[in-house]
């Protein structure tokens, strides 16, 4: 099933600060969390008010929220791994 991709603009603004090459990379998981949402590796984070998931990219980070009755895939931060659970 194919999933809509909503990124929020805090969202876009990180994607688009990253070095090209990790930008490239981090797009390109992006597009493929439209056809599978839980990829391999990916995983829930606890503690969360929200049922938020999270996908690694090297040492980034995509946080984002999957809506199973609308079929919609939010992403919400990108970041270093260092700095993204902050």
């Amino acid at each position: 099933m194919i999933y809509k991709i909503i990124i929020t603009k805090h969202a876009l603004k990180e994607i688009i600060n990253l070095p090209a090459k990790t930008s490239k990379q981090v797009s390109l998981v992006i597009d493929d969390l439209a056809n599978n949402p839980r990829p391999h590796g990916s995983k829930k984070l606890k503690g969360e008010k929200e049922y938020l998931w999270r996908v690694r990219v090297g040492d980034y980070r995509i946080i984002y929220q999957i809506a199973e009755t609308i079929k919609v895939v939010e992403i919400r931060k990108v970041g270093h791994r260092k700095d993204i659970y902050q």
